[in-house]
């Protein structure tokens, strides 16, 4: 499907005004950057960059797209020819999906001529804005989770695309599966779910639902003990299942002292091995409550879909640079109050101390080499219209979140922590 029409009419406007301007073919540089992380965030998780590139990929005006257009009279009949031919044709450059980043980070570079460049901000944006505050929230329940599992099953609490794009967010963030098929079908995240409370109350009792998940499922599955009351639903489940029973999920109540309850409870039935997986509206807090717990996993719904508070991650697409009349390079920036931006084009990197970042470094106007303590942030995305394929499909999902695990790892300690702080590391301009 095209997604030609998920953007802003100005997108458009823009660029009919820039081909009768006659600048609508100048060489332009353009950045995808957060001026600020959410209040209190000490870091953020690039997210979305291989769902961007597939739609950037489909980002093509058909005859029904265009039909739209010229029925509403959004732009010109000249401009209507100009886009039956578009496609992006030029370059980008960004940081690696799964990237830490901080305030100012050009995390997308994004080099073509005004036309083809100005009309992707929306769709940059829309993925970006939205796939980055997820991951973002979910490292942080990564870390809350300090190695123990978790799920995302958000499906029910957000649009049914966005589902989707939250899933594979979370999932690059160290999530382990998704209870959302879709997700698992394109992005090749395992899947994970069993049953409702609904399945409980269709039976005529407790049991007798027991029994029929497990003779649907083996004993190994996982059942749901707070349908009515959880002693019981415990004691009946091992009486069903056998001390071999998977797993039991609660899903309200008091968790810590549910948990600790539940858990005596089980080694007390000699049903020592089964675990327990609680789902009751977590967020980071309350799973790091939860750390001395005897918790197995945790299923997050809400909140990760969400992005915890913050569903936007605050990013902005900028020109920072064109071309002159010669063909040199002159950098552009805003002068607004308290949204300035800095010009010029950029090379970002991150210094390294024993492996521990301590500095993000931009250097303007500067092509040179990083030096041996420096990682270099950008690489290359699209070229010539043509985006790399290691960083599409389930493949580049997988190794977004194998990069999110190396990128964390080289943060400070402080930057894990829960509390409110200041970015982990600096920002400076050279």
């Amino acid at each position: 499907m095209s997604t030609a029409l998920l953007t802003d009419r100005y997108e458009l406007t823009m660029l009919d005004a820039a081909l009768r301007s006659g600048r609508a073919n100048r060489e332009c540089s353009f950045e995808v950057f957060a001026r600020r992380l959410p209040e209190g965030r000490r870091y953020g998780i690039v997210g979305g960059t291989g769902r961007l590139l597939d739609a950037i990929a489909s980002f093509r005006f058909g005859d029904s797209e265009l039909a739209w257009l010229r029925d509403n009279k959004v732009v010109t009949s000249e401009t209507l020819d100009w886009l039956a031919d578009y496609s992006f044709g030029g370059t980008i450059e960004g940081y690696r999906e799964g990237e830490a980043y901080f305030p100012g980070s050009p995390l997308l570079i994004i080099d073509g001529t005004f036309a083809e460049a100005v009309i992707l901000e929306t769709l940059a944006l829309s993925i970006l804005n939205y796939d980055s505050a997820i991951a973002s929230a979910a490292a942080r329940m990564v870390t809350a989770a300090d190695g123990r599992p978790l799920a995302e099953m958000g499906s029910r609490r957000t649009g049914e695309r966005s589902a989707v794009a939250a899933a594979r967010a979370a999932y690059i963030a160290g999530f382990v599966a998704t209870s959302n098929l879709e997700a698992g079908r394109t992005w090749g995240i395992p899947t994970m779910g069993t049953a409702a409370h609904a399945f409980t109350l269709l039976h005529d009792s407790e049991e007798e639902a027991f029994q029929a998940q497990v003779d649907a499922l083996g004993p190994g599955t996982t059942l749901l003990v707070d349908t009515y009351d959880v002693t019981r639903a415990v004691e009946l489940a091992v009486k069903v299942a056998g001390t071999s029973l998977g797993a039991v999920r609660i899903d309200s109540g008091d968790l810590p002292a549910q948990v600790q309850a539940v858990r005596e409870q089980l080694d007390s039935l000699g049903a020592t091995s089964t675990k327990i997986t609680v789902t009751n509206d977590l967020d980071e807090y309350t799973i790091a409550a939860l750390r001395a717990a005897p918790v197995d996993s945790y299923g997050v719904g809400t909140s990760v879909v969400t992005g915890s508070g913050h569903p936007a991650a605050g990013m902005v697409y900028k020109l920072v640079a064109h071309k002159n009349d010669d063909g040199d390079w002159i950098s552009v920036a805003k002068k607004s109050a308290e949204k300035a931006t800095v010009g010029g084009r950029k090379r970002p990197v991150r210094s390294l101390g024993n492996g521990v970042a301590y500095a993000e470094t931009i250097y303007i106007e500067d092509s040179s080499a990083p030096t041996a303590t420096e990682r270099d942030l950008l690489v290359p995305l699209v070229t010539d219209g043509v985006a790399d394929p290691q960083w599409l499909g389930a493949a580049g999902t997988s190794a977004a979140r194998e990069h999110r695990a190396s990128a964390v790892a080289e943060l400070p300690e402080d930057a894990l922590r829960l509390g409110r702080g200041e970015p982990a590391i600096p920002t400076v301009y050279k």
